[in-house]
């Protein structure tokens, strides 16, 4: 999944700016990062998936864009250049995960009784 898309050209939102509800929204992390703590609602599939699954995003909502989720950016940005240049509609998530919980937006853990976490 090698892109080359400046900075400039990658369409990228703030969390703050981030709708609360209606988000279609993907996190590429890895499974060990998914479960310790994520967004409700949201898809995951691992940056290195993606290729694979990209088949999976077309069960999603097409009349608004796909948010790119991950750790920190890096991954997500890389991610949502390559959907954009494939044709889809995508959008990387400034700060990623650990912006999205500074925020203080809502988190779920994959395991029972555990506070949710970003790893």
């Amino acid at each position: 999944m090698e892109t080359v898309v400046s900075p400039a050209e990658l369409p990228t939102a703030e969390v703050r700016d981030l709708p609360k509800d209606g988000l279609v929204l993907l996190d590429v992390r890895e499974d060990d990062e998914w479960a310790a703590g994520h967004a409700p609602g949201a898809v995951h599939i691992p940056m290195g998936e993606l290729p694979a699954r990209v088949g999976e995003l077309t069960d999603l909502p097409d009349d608004q864009p796909i948010h790119v989720i991950c750790r920190s950016g890096g991954r997500s940005a890389r991610a949502a250049a390559w959907l954009n240049q494939s044709g889809w509609d995508a959008v990387n998530v400034a700060g990623g995960m650990g912006a999205w919980q500074r925020e203080g937006r809502p988190m779920v853990s994959e395991h029972p009784g555990v506070e949710p976490e970003v790893i």
